[in-house]
């Protein structure tokens, strides 16, 4: 029998942990994953994420980390890209209108740098990119994304960031709207997730 495979998340943050547990029991329940926080992750020292894109900024983040403490780590980023905006708010999802900014906030930027735009021009797609690196040395990078709409006005009380807005198609709800078990198997992070533990067991 295999021994579990222990990953280590780039992050101090109790919440993210619990949310890529539960998204490696939903969409991979046999899956022999062990996750755990890095260590001290909050006495090393910072990667600041200014790469262009969301996988160079998971990549530069795992590499980072990956080399300040022993075994796997994964880091991931993500944000919302609408192409009618020039692809913002892009990899500035968390830092759209500021970066003490709410999410609150931020949607009433995004809707308003939207206002007069309808149909095609309020398409718009969650990209998540999910980095894994061993002492300094990149094992796997893998991106997902789902397509869907930006309304006019926020719908639901889930979910977080521009879950509210976002609404998705085949299932006539926003992100902010679905149950837990519909996000995990429709996100962008649960199936960018998919993608890295099946990658995990079969690499």
């Amino acid at each position: 029998m295999r021994a579990p495979v222990k990953l280590y998340l780039a992050s101090s943050n109790p919440g993210k942990l619990a949310e890529f547990r539960a998204l490696t029991c939903a969409v991979e329940p046999s899956a022999s994953i062990e996750l755990e926080l890095l260590p001290s992750f909050h006495l090393l020292p910072p990667f600041e994420e200014n790469e262009p894109t969301f996988a160079e900024n998971a990549a530069g983040k795992a590499l980072h980390y990956s080399r300040l403490r022993e075994g796997p780590v994964f880091a991931d980023d993500s944000g919302l890209v609408v192409p009618a905006l020039g692809g913002a708010p892009g990899v500035h999802s968390a830092r759209y209108a500021g970066p003490t900014a709410t999410s609150a906030e931020r949607i009433s930027k995004l809707l308003r740098e939207l206002t007069g735009k309808g149909g095609r021009e309020r398409r718009a797609y969650f990209v998540c990119a999910i980095a894994v690196a061993k002492h300094g040395r990149a094992r796997a990078i893998v991106t997902d994304r789902v397509h869907g709409e930006i309304l006019e006005a926020p719908r639901g009380v889930g979910g977080f960031g521009y879950d509210p807005v976002f609404y998705f198609p085949p299932l006539h709800k926003t992100f902010a709207e679905l149950s837990a078990q519909e996000k995990n198997e429709h996100s962008h992070r649960g199936k960018a997730f998919h993608k890295l533990l099946d990658f995990l067991q079969h690499p």
